[in-house]
């Protein structure tokens, strides 16, 4: 089911959260030198398999090419683009990250780690209190139901169980200085590239119904 898939990317961004903020835990207990740099490859595993080959893959591969071929919002502008864009952005700061922890130098990677953090945070806010609304109430509108879905596979699985075990280790700690679950107004992009999911995708009867509704409140 539609509901199902969009439950479990959902879900698996609580997963993902928890690790991020025990990632910028992790960080900062290196920079103080109270913890080992040992425990970056563990995260990094985690953040490749299950937040890239598994819950990455499935909105790239799944998600969005339905959101395009049933619903006809665009590809190559707006938030799918955007989104994309977050998706490959974020493997290049995974290669930046894996590089830092080689060299052990705790300062560059620690402010490393914010980056990444406020980057991914930022990209769960966009789907989680824009896209995945807005996907649900297209799927339904063109009588989508259905798409395929699947478990983690046996490394991904690791990776995940890997990164629960990074959280009870070194307790998540929030990313200061974002605001969290702003929709459009909240996203790094909004205004350029993307000028919102309103303006980029509503047709102009959502534009009356919405008018609509406002007007009757």
């Amino acid at each position: 089911m539609v509901v199902k898939l969009l439950e479990s990317l959902e879900a698996e961004h609580g997963t993902i959260e928890r690790v991020v903020g025990s990632f910028v835990t992790f960080a900062a207990r290196c920079s103080a030198g109270t913890a080992s740099m040992a425990d970056a490859e563990g995260y990094l595993r985690f953040f490749r398999l299950y937040a890239g080959r598994y819950h990455h893959a499935r909105e790239d591969g799944v998600l969005f090419p339905a959101l395009v071929r049933e619903t006809g919002v665009p590809e190559d502008r707006g938030p799918i683009a955007v989104l994309l864009g977050d998706h490959r952005a974020m493997e290049k700061l995974q290669d930046e990250l894996a590089s830092s922890a080689a060299r052990r130098e705790a300062a560059p990677f620690e402010a490393l780690v914010r980056r990444y953090a406020t980057a991914l945070l930022h990209h769960i806010d966009a789907e989680n209190s824009v896209l995945f609304p807005e996907c649900a109430a297209r799927f339904r509108a063109a009588s989508v139901l259905e798409l395929p879905n699947r478990e983690p596979d046996d490394d991904e699985a690791e990776a995940r169980d890997d990164g629960e075990r990074l959280v009870l280790a070194h307790p998540p700690t929030e990313v200061p200085g974002i605001d969290r679950g702003d929709g459009c107004c909240g996203c790094p992009a909004y205004g350029n590239p993307c000028e919102g999911i309103e303006r980029e995708w509503w047709s102009e009867h959502e534009w009356e119904d919405a008018r609509e509704r406002l007007g009757s409140q």
